[in-house]
């Protein structure tokens, strides 16, 4: 198994090499950071902001402050949003290509078990997520010290980028159900509409109070996007992520393994 596992690693990751995707996924994340650093720019200057008109209101409106704690903040809610389409196409990609390039056939007639040729999708898919999130956090670094925020400590940034990277890693485990919808649905577009109905009913059930029990609300609540102290959101709802990110990886290969690919 280790050396089957070996082997298709070193597949996926070739075919990971030559695709523009990653750039893709990457250039979004730049974009985010940079719309980051744009809110704290507004907040740094109401005057700014009112001269600015309706951007500069939300921006306002985003709930932050304009120091180190309220740009992590804000970095890691927009992993655990922004990070859902964006891991979530990582994870899409991943599986769904095997179906919309036709090389499913192909892919299973090697000697590599299924079932390393999903873990091996899968670990790829947390490296690519969590080296994303790095990106952000640097990007946050960078930007943050460019702007001259106040508030900077070696502990509050160790503490903000924390959050960030938790924010990251339960949303990549949160991706893994989009993986299981693209190998299901055979291809891209069944797994997108996946994507598209588990972020709106998070920002609904969110928006309502409800959003604790719902796990792909879950790390944007914890991130503060309710505001400081009212995730609302208890141990239920983190071990609801642990068991939609297990399940989904668990389901996936099970699919794979028994599935009829003809």
């Amino acid at each position: 198994m280790r050396g089957d596992l070996a082997a298709a690693v070193h597949a996926e990751a070739l075919k990971l090499r030559r695709s523009r995707v990653p750039w893709v996924t990457a250039g979004a994340t730049v974009l985010a950071g940079l719309v980051g650093a744009f809110f704290m720019f507004v907040l740094q200057d109401p005057d700014r902001a009112r001269t600015l008109g309706l951007l500069g209101a939300k921006a306002q409106l985003s709930g932050g402050t304009a120091d180190w704690p309220g740009y992590f903040s804000l970095a890691a809610q927009t992993v655990a949003v922004g990070g859902l389409l964006i891991f979530g196409t990582a994870a899409i990609w991943l599986f769904g290509r095997e179906f919309s390039d036709r090389t499913v056939t192909d892919l299973l007639a090697v000697p590599t078990s299924r079932t390393a040729v999903v873990l091996a999708k899968l670990l790829l898919g947390l490296v690519w997520c969590a080296l994303l999130t790095l990106l952000l956090v640097g990007l946050v670094l960078g930007l943050g010290a460019l702007l001259g925020l106040p508030g900077w400590s070696a502990a509050t940034a160790a503490r903000g980028a924390g959050t960030v990277l938790g924010a990251g890693l339960m949303t990549a485990g949160l991706a893994a159900g989009y993986g299981l919808a693209a190998s299901v649905g055979r291809g891209y577009l069944p797994a997108v509409g996946v994507l598209f109905l588990t972020v709106l009913l998070a920002q609904v059930l969110a928006a309502v109070g409800h959003g604790g029990w719902f796990p792909w609300a879950v790390p944007a609540l914890l991130s503060g996007a309710a505001g400081p102290g009212r995730s609302g959101v208890g141990w239920a709802g983190v071990l609801g992520v642990v068991l939609v990110a297990l399940g989904s990886a668990a389901a996936t290969a099970l699919w794979w393994e028994r599935a009829d690919h003809r």
